[in-house]
């Protein structure tokens, strides 16, 4: 019974994992691909006419009714990342799904933002607040802005490594479970415990690069960038003693890379001034 009691956990955080690996897989193209790419050749208005065209599109009931929609869907996501997170609810999710705690709760923040991205409401009526239309930039800066997504993207990932993704994702707390281990977080330091407490958004620099670096400003994209910086704003509550535990962790992170660094070249240096010798003889 107890075999197939952890096969069915395996199963279900494995096909979580899926699920929310292919939504954050959208997430990266609806965020940067789709927005750089998208209509940054259009030419935007130029002098008087920019405010007559706000003016516009603002009694433009198609571009109200996608505003209205795009804000109630950032609400709903807004109010699911933050609710599901604070300690009563975890205490409830807890209760009720026990070891799958943690996967319930990225698996509802995929399902919300897949929610999200379909059905967000592109404002195409309304004019654009910077558009990039003239030669050389029209063509050379959205792969300027390109270059500088996938760099943000690969060291938020690098950090999510870091910061141990297995964790994250509720992988390792089945892992555990199965092997009756207990509570991966239980055998963690105090100040990592209390870290991952204050913890919430420790790619923030990293994502309002993403948001905001951009060929060209839409007025949907105007209003997600800036409620995710808000939201992102209002969340984060690292401090000091956070700082340094992370300083330090970094830091051990670091010298253990230049140790392996250092035994592979010198088992490598070794390997060849052998290869030498033999060549030799």
């Amino acid at each position: 019974m107890a075999v197939f009691y952890s096969a069915a956990l395996v199963s279900l955080s494995l096909a979580n994992f899926v699920f929310v690996s292919w939504s954050a897989a959208e997430f990266v193209a609806f965020v940067s691909l789709r927005q750089i790419y998208r209509e940054s050749g259009r030419p935007g208005p130029a002098g008087v006419q920019v405010h007559t065209e706000w003016q516009s599109a603002f009694r433009d009931k198609q571009v109200q009714q996608a505003l209205l929609s795009n804000l109630a869907l950032l609400a709903f996501f807004i109010l699911q990342h933050s609710v599901m997170a604070t300690e009563t609810v975890r205490r409830w999710t807890q209760a009720c799904f026990g070891v799958l705690q943690r996967s319930v709760y990225v698996f509802f923040t995929a399902a919300f933002l897949q929610l999200l991205m379909h059905y967000w409401q592109p404002t195409h009526a309304a004019p654009f607040l910077w558009n990039v239309s003239r030669e050389p930039w029209i063509t050379c800066f959205p792969l300027v802005c390109f270059i500088i997504h996938v760099i943000a993207w690969l060291i938020i990932f690098s950090i999510v490594l870091i910061f141990d993704y297995a964790e994250l994702m509720g992988l390792k707390q089945v892992y555990y479970c199965c092997l009756a281990l207990g509570d991966p977080m239980v055998l963690k330091s105090q100040k990592a415990q209390r870290l991952y407490c204050h913890l919430r958004h420790p790619v923030f620099l990293e994502f309002l690069v993403i948001l905001w670096v951009l060929p060209s400003l839409s007025l949907d994209r105007l209003l997600l960038s800036t409620t995710l910086t808000l939201y992102m704003i209002c969340g984060h509550s690292l401090d000091q003693q956070d700082y340094r535990y992370l300083r330090s962790q970094l830091n051990k992170k670091f010298e253990i890379f230049s140790r392996e660094e250092s035994a592979f070249s010198h088992i490598a240096a070794r390997n060849g001034v052998g290869e030498h010798t033999k060549h030799q003889e």
